[in-house]
């Protein structure tokens, strides 16, 4: 969610918007993540994130970028590994809290 949003639960952005993404994943209610109350909950879309990287084999030992994108099908698979100390150091600080 770093680089779908800075960490930022996005409505509906009119001309701006990507599609019909929403929430902090910038997931889309019309790709089957969710409806949009659902999507823009953060609760439940992490754990719809969660719920999709689970069903990829190896997530584990892939490179970030590849699973984010395996699950997310961005049109930028690239972008998300300028995130990813910043995203591990917040793991880190905040898994088991």
């Amino acid at each position: 969610s770093l680089q779908e949003s800075k960490l930022e639960n996005l409505g509906h952005l009119g001309d701006a918007n990507d599609h019909d993404s929403l929430g902090l994943f910038q997931q889309r209610p019309s790709s089957g993540w969710g409806t949009p109350e659902q999507i823009t909950d953060p609760q439940y879309s992490t754990m719809a994130f969660q719920k999709g990287l689970k069903q990829v084999d190896g997530w584990q030992n892939m490179p970030l970028t590849d699973a984010a994108q395996t699950v997310q099908v961005s049109a930028y698979p690239d972008a998300y590994a300028q995130w990813e100390q910043q995203a591990a150091d917040l793991v880190a600080q905040h898994w088991n809290s």
